[in-house]
Formats: C-alpha cells, sequence, structure tokens
C-alpha cells in the first residue's frame, strides 16, 4: 500500500471560490455551443426574473436547483444550454420607480446589476453571453414582430368591453392577472371599466392548449389541473330564444338541452349589451342601471361564487323558448359573467340549485321536466332544493321518456333540423387582454388612420422605441398619448397624418417567447434562426412556481404553437418537464417577500460561510416540491459536514490513479472493504436518482452516510480506496462545486470535475449479502465462487453445465 503524507487541509473557502470561478470563466466552461447534437443536448431553464431588486432565499433556491443540474449534465457529457435573463418591462419596475422618484429604466438597470453580480458571485452556471433584457429595443423588437404577425393573421384585434381595472395601477388586467377578485401585483379590488383594448386570439387555440397537456407526462398533475379548468372546455347546445318584442334572435349556449321545456326566466349579465337593446320602459330601466353599477363593484369570483344569496332585477321584458313558444321572464343577474358564452342563461329552476334559490326568491314559477327515474315523480310544492341528476324527460313534448344522456343529444338534434340551435362547444378560457395604460412596457406597434384604420408599423421600422419621458405617472390612460413627438406619425399606407397606439404591452407577452431567443440571443435579422431553435427545442427542465400555471404557463404555450405554425419551431410543446417549487418562508411561516420586507439576502449568507455550505444547507433544508421553511440553523450542520468530512476527504487519497472504469471484485476484498464498495455504488445510485428527481436533501443525505461509515484504513486496496474518494468528489460536485473542484484538481488533474465523466454504479455491488455457488462441471464439484445475492447467472460471469 502507498502512503502519502499530506499535510491537514482547511477550507479556506474564500480564496477556493475566486480561483475557481476565475478558472470556469477563463475555461468558458458554460458556454453553450451554437448547434448541438439533437441526441446529446440538455436546455436547462429557470423562470426569466424580474429585476426587483437583489434576489433573497426563494430566487436563489430556484437557480442552484438548476445549477446542479446544468452541472449534472454536463457530467453526462451533454452540451448544456443554460442562460439567463430579465423580465424587464412591467407594472412591478415601474411602481418601484415610481416609489423611489426615479425613472424605471434607471431601476431597471441597477436591480439588473446588482443581481447579476450576486448571481455570478454565487458561480451559477449561466452562459453570460446569452443575457437578454427583455426591455432593450434589440429583445422588444421581436416583441413587437411578433405582435404584428398574430395582427396578420388575425389574433391581434381591438375591441370595446368591460375590462379588469385595478384602481391603484390605473390599468387593465387579463383574468389570468386576477386574484380572488384583486390585482395580483398590488392586493386592489379590481373593479369593471368599458374600454377599448387590444386582445390576443389564444382561445383559437383552446382545443390544442387543451388536448395537447396529455402530452406533457413530465408537467405535474396539478398543473394540468388547474389548465384544464382554466381552458373550461364543454360540449352542449347553443339555442337561439327571440326578444319578444324586437325579434332579435338571443343564443344561449347550455350543457344541459335535456332542460329546455323547464326554463322559466334568463340571466343576463349586468355587462352586457343586450341590455341596451330592450328598450326598457323607465320604471324598469333606472332599477336596472342602479344594479349594473351596484354589480360592477363585486369582483368575478364574489359573483360567480357557488355558495351566498344571488339577486338580480326584473327587465319587465321576455324571450321565447323556440321550443314550446313560451313566454320566459328576462332577468338581469349578476351571478351570470358576460365572458362566458353569450352572456345570458337560461334559467331551470327546477333541475340548478342557483336557479331554484333565485326563482324562490323573486317568485318565479317552477317548472319540473326530469324525473329521478320512471318509478319516482317530483312535485314542486314539496321540493326543498333542484333536482340536478340526469333521468327521464316530462312535460317535454315529443322528447318525454327519453333518458337523459340520450336526450341531450336529441334535443339538440332537433333544435339543429328545425334551424333554431346547433351543437356547440364552449370555453371557459377568454382571449388575452394584452394592452395596458402604463409607461413602462413595450409599445404596441399599429398606427391608427382615419382613412385606413390600423396599420402595422412597417417591419423596416421596428423596433417602434419607447420614449425617455419625465411625466410617466399613472393616469388612467397611457402617459404615452401625451406626448406630440411620439404619437404623431405618417400613416404608412397613405401618408396622411396618423397617431401611434398609445398603449403598452402586458409584460407576459415579453416573457412568452424569450426560451427561444435564447437559442440565438445576438440574431438581427430575425427572431431567432429556426435551425438553432429546433435543435436546442424543447427546454429539457423548466423549473419555476406554480402560481404561474394559468397565466404564464398557457401564454408560453400559445406563442410556442403560433410560431410552430409560422414554420419557425419544430415541436408542439416548449417544455419537456416542468418542476414547480415549493415557496420559500421565513421562521414564521410567511412566503418570502420584497413586499412584505421579510426576504434573507444569500450574501451575507455566503460570505460568512462561503458559497458551496449556504447551496447545501438550502438543498438539504427540504424537498424540492415543498416548501422551505428557512433558518441558518442549518448552516452549522452543514459546515461541520464540509469541514470534517467532505473537505478533508482527499487526505486519504494515496495517489494510485486509477481507472474509473474498472471493475472490482467482491469476492476478493475483506469484509470491510465490501461494505464500503456496496455502499459506494448504492450512493452512487442514490445520488444519481435523486438528482434526477430533484431531491437534493435525500442525495445530500446519501454523501453523509457514505462519508460517516468511510475509514481508509480498514481499505487494503489503494486503487479500491482512491476510486472512492474520487467517485465521492464528482458525486458532490453538482451540489458543491468549489469543494469539489478543488479536491479534484488536488487530486491530480488538471480538467475539470465538470468534464469528467458521471460515475455509473455496479449493478452487481448495490446488494450487501453474498452467497456461496458450488460450481459443478460434469457432476463433479470443482469450486465454489462468492457472488451477489441477487445476481444471475450472466452477472455472475460463470457458466455451468
Amino acid at each position: 500500500m502507498v502512503t502519502v503524507d499530506k499535510p491537514k487541509r482547511k477550507y479556506d473557502f474564500r480564496s477556493i471560490e475566486g480561483k475557481w470561478q476565475k478558472a470556469w470563466q477563463d475555461q468558458n466552461l458554460y458556454a453553450a455551443p451554437d448547434i448541438p447534437d439533437a441526441d446529446n443536448k440538455f436546455y436547462m431553464l429557470v423562470m426569466f426574473a424580474y429585476p426587483s431588486g437583489d434576489m433573497h432565499m426563494g430566487h436563489f433556491r430556484n437557480y442552484i436547483i438548476g445549477d446542479a443540474v446544468a452541472r449534472y449534465e454536463m457530467m453526462q457529457g451533454k452540451a448544456v444550454l443554460h442562460p439567463f435573463g430579465w423580465d424587464a418591462f412591467g407594472l412591478p419596475a415601474e411602481r418601484a420607480a415610481i416609489d423611489r422618484d426615479i425613472h424605471p429604466r434607471q431601476w431597471t438597470q441597477e436591480n439588473v446589476t446588482v443581481s447579476r453580480a450576486t448571481l455570478q458571485k454565487a458561480a451559477i452556471s449561466y452562459d453570460w453571453s446569452r443575457e437578454i433584457n427583455s426591455s432593450e429595443p434589440e429583445y422588444y423588437k421581436w416583441t413587437q414582430w411578433l405582435f404584428i404577425q398574430l395582427f396578420n393573421k388575425g389574433l391581434a384585434y381591438r375591441k370595446r368591453g368591460f375590462v379588469n381595472w385595478c384602481p391603484t395601477d390605473q390599468t387593465v388586467l387579463a383574468n389570468e392577472q386576477v386574484k380572488d377578485g384583486r390585482c395580483e401585483r398590488c392586493d386592489t379590488l379590481v373593479e369593471k371599466k368599458d374600454q377599448v383594448q387590444w386582445y390576443f386570439k389564444i382561445t383559437e387555440y383552446a382545443d390544442q392548449l387543451l388536448d395537447d397537456l396529455d402530452n406533457l407526462p413530465d408537467w405535474p398533475d396539478s398543473v394540468k389541473t388547474m389548465q384544464r379548468e382554466w381552458i373550461g372546455r364543454s360540449h352542449g347546445a347553443e339555442v337561439d330564444f327571440t326578444i319578444e318584442d324586437t325579434g332579435e334572435k338571443l343564443p344561449i349556449f347550455t350543457t344541459r338541452p335535456d332542460t329546455i321545456y323547464g326554463v322559466t326566466f334568463m340571466a343576463i349579465a349586468p355587462e352586457s349589451e343586450i341590455i341596451n337593446r330592450l328598450n326598457l320602459e323607465p320604471e324598469y330601466a333606472e332599477a336596472v342601471a342602479d344594479y349594473q353599477m351596484q354589480a360592477l363593484r363585486r369582483s368575478e369570483i364574489e359573483r360567480a361564487a357557488a355558495t351566498g344569496e344571488k339577486d338580480g332585477v326584473f327587465t319587465g321584458k321576455y324571450a321565447v323558448n323556440p321550443y314550446n313558444g313560451e313566454r320566459v321572464q328576462l332577468w338581469v343577474a349578476d351571478y351570470v359573467l358576460a365572458g362566458y358564452g353569450t352572456g345570458v342563461v337560461m334559467a331551470v329552476p327546477a333541475h340548478d340549485t342557483r336557479d331554484f334559490a333565485f326563482a324562490r326568491k323573486y317568485d318565479i314559477p317552477i317548472k319540473v321536466v326530469i324525473h329521478p327515474n320512471a318509478d319516482t315523480t317530483l312535485e314542486v310544492a314539496t321540493m326543498e332544493d333542484a333536482f340536478t341528476d340526469y333521468g327521464p324527460m316530462v312535460n317535454s313534448d315529443r322528447f318525454d321518456g327519453l333518458a337523459s344522456f340520450e336526450a341531450v343529444k336529441t334535443v339538440t338534434d332537433y333544435a339543429a333540423q328545425q334551424g333554431f340551435g346547433r351543437h356547440k362547444i364552449n370555453y371557459k378560457l377568454k382571449d388575452w387582454l394584452i394592452s395596458r395604460q402604463r409607461y413602462w412596457g413595450c409599445p404596441i406597434p399599429i398606427i391608427h388612420c382615419d382613412k385606413c384604420g390600423q396599420v402595422p408599423v412597417p417591419e423596416a421600422d421596428l423596433p417602434v422605441e419607447l420614449p425617455d419621458v419625465k411625466n410617466f405617472l399613472p393616469k388612467g390612460r397611457s402617459p404615452l398619448a401625451d406626448v406630440p413627438a411620439y404619437m404623431n406619425v405618417a400613416c404608412p399606407k397613405c401618408g396622411g397624418e396618423a397617431e401611434r397606439d398609445p398603449d403598452t404591452m402586458d409584460t407576459y407577452a415579453c416573457s412568452s417567447w424569450y426560451q427561444m431567443r435564447y437559442t440565438d440571443p445576438h440574431n438581427d435579422q430575425a427572431i431567432f434562426n429556426k435551425d438553432v431553435a429546433s435543435a436546442w427545442l424543447p427546454i429539457d427542465l423548466y423549473v419555476g412556481g406554480i402560481t404561474h400555471a394559468t397565466g404564464h404557463l398557457i401564454y408560453f404555450r400559445f406563442f410556442h404553437k403560433f410560431l410552430r405554425d409560422l414554420g419557425l419551431v419544430n415541436v408542439d410543446e416548449p417544455v419537456t418537464r416542468l418542476v414547480c417549487l415549493g415557496m420559500v418562508q421565513d421562521e414564521t411561516g410567511v412566503v418570502m417577500s420584497k413586499s412584505k420586507g421579510n426576504t434573507v439576502s444569500p450574501g451575507p449568507l455566503m460570505d460568512e460561510y462561503g458559497i458551496d455550505i449556504t447551496r447545501l444547507a438550502m438543498f438539504f433544508t427540504a424537498p424540492t416540491e415543498k416548501e422551505v421553511v428557512w433558518s441558518g440553523a442549518t448552516m452549522v450542520g452543514v459546515q461541520k459536514f464540509v469541514h470534517n468530512k467532505l473537505f478533508p476527504l482527499i487526505e486519504n487519497y494515496r495517489g494510485s490513479k486509477p481507472d474509473l472504469k474498472q471493475r472490482f471484485k467482491l469476492e476478493e476484498m475483506n469484509e470491510y472493504e465490501r461494505s464500503i464498495f456496496v455502499k459506494l455504488n448504492q450512493t452512487i445510485k442514490r445520488v444519481s436518482d435523486d438528482i434526477v428527481r430533484l431531491q437534493f436533501n435525500t442525495a445530500i443525505a446519501a454523501l453523509m452516510e457514505l462519508l460517516r461509515d468511510y475509514d481508509s484504513a480498514n481499505i487494503s486496496s489503494d486503487q479500491l480506496n482512491d476510486c472512492l474518494v474520487l467517485k465521492t468528489i464528482q458525486l458532490a460536485a453538482p451540489l458543491a462545486p468549489h469543494v469539489a473542484e478543488e479536491l479534484w484538481h488536488q487530486s491530480g488533474f488538471e480538467e475539470s470535475v465538470f468534464r469528467s465523466e458521471w460515475p455509473v454504479y455496479d449493478p452487481e455491488a448495490i446488494v450487501g449479502d453474498l452467497i456461496e455457488i458450488a460450481v459443478q462441471v460434469n457432476g463433479k464439484l470443482r469450486d465454489t465462487v462468492r457472488v451477489a445475492a441477487e445476481a444471475d447467472q450472466a452477472d455472475t460471469g460463470h457458466h455451468f453445465s
């Protein structure tokens, strides 16, 4: 046995970290190739970052998880794309700038500088040559180009309607940006406001967005469920009732056409334009107007809730049911939302709980048209609630006796034959409202001309640059409308006087295609090269928060499919595997947030303990998908592990320079060697599996257990001992990169540990027990061999006859 005297080594993280960060930079270790081998690439991405200040432990957790995976994939021999950039436009940056009385551009640039420095200090393995910033003209030129492509395809359009309005931010909000009736940014109660706005026609892709969720097995079920419910596809019938006074058709959507004969009133959403065409008598008009104002102060969540008493107001008007010619009362009720179906619903009190309560409250007739079964009848006088299940139809003319499942189709077919109805698919998903009446955003590239209408800015004139203005405070309309030098332009078609659109885009428009720009970030001739993008896409692992389930994670799927239809990408979905992280909470259990003032910065911890110990402490705290209650106490135990076990491991290296692919035979080992060799292989398997599953806490636990049991003095083979030391260093590398790189080079290697090949476990050595097998030849005992208890004939290499 060769013994090498080595002095005790102290883990001086300050000198070690700086040394290896410079070396990695000099080696260009993190640079991704322009075009990878499509079969040997890994695209690792963490969600676009808001530059709203320096990062806290929640951000730190996201970034080190992505970093560990990227480093692991490097050691798998993959070409790794691990980029970073800034989602720099939007309300958070603008509001923060207003609070500090500085320009949003200045605030954004300062925060980008600070955050970038922290990320580089933390040695996150980003390819900084691909850094992008959504507020830079070279980026938002292509956001505007995308808008124009959508416009040219009829998927970007402008219309008037009631929108979500945040009175604090003085801007409209998309439905996805309203949470429990409040602005997701500032928690202000959202109001309804009648305005002309721009929309993206995401509903055109509703079926694809829904159906393709079935092709995403590596997405969390919770996210897929939320998206399915948000898209909300339902099959039913659209039936044309008729307004009695005017003869105007009043189409309604229903999933229960089998109850059509039980309609006794119809409920109209307070925002519906239909109300303006009813020609209400004065005695009803004033009450309806008052009710409309009252209803618009309530959130959609509150209005649509299944619980709580519902109210409404009678219009004095009637519609006619085309099936039986009966008159049906027309009411305005705020439990109907303008965005669902046609904004009018048929009410069947006997067979809908909400309608039943409403009818009882306002003494509206109730008519039973479904019985539970042929032997059970319902009497209105004795009903305490609606009967909502299926059953045979009654009081329904020619359809009496039909079972309800069959009746749904039959009743709808009849309407189609008679010309007053049709089969219909309806969606909860509504088109994406993307215009914002704020300054700090991507300008909408449309020019309004009295003669030519809406004219897209010519591609040669892109980007439409956001002007540098002093007065950018919100005022209920875009501050850009008050900048004549920006607004007044010549029409690209006729050359006449025209005006730019004053609004800016929702910041989600900027973050819905950024993942593609990373593949070709410096292209000034195209949004990206399609061959380059196709080589890198889809993203192999996307890490972020579940809060984006019905926002960004739907929007960027929509943009991806649209770009696919333009022929620019060749896969249907942007991401293969999505992982949603648990939030990081302070010691009181409150989620860390700058707005709450309870954040903990990783900077001071890295200064005191070092980067790797800070990383390991965060990894060790909880599984990736679970919430983390952060406590600095975790640092102490991890620090002891690094100082007392991991870093001193090199003192046991004997300098034998073993072949790390060599096979060792269990039967040639002593009892301790066999047990520690089995432990090593079990650890390789555990750490490999745990990194793939992002269960870093158990990966660290496995390393701790291995080093707890390791005792070099009991290993006689230098090759076996040194293999164990080197493979342990490799296993630690994605988790503690500076420590591992230092130990790897102290072992005599010149190339980075991240260029070494990830250890592979010996399948014969992951079980601890050996058994003796008799070797017989022609029935005579010739020898005995010791093999792993679970080995088969192929594993042992011995052939029997």
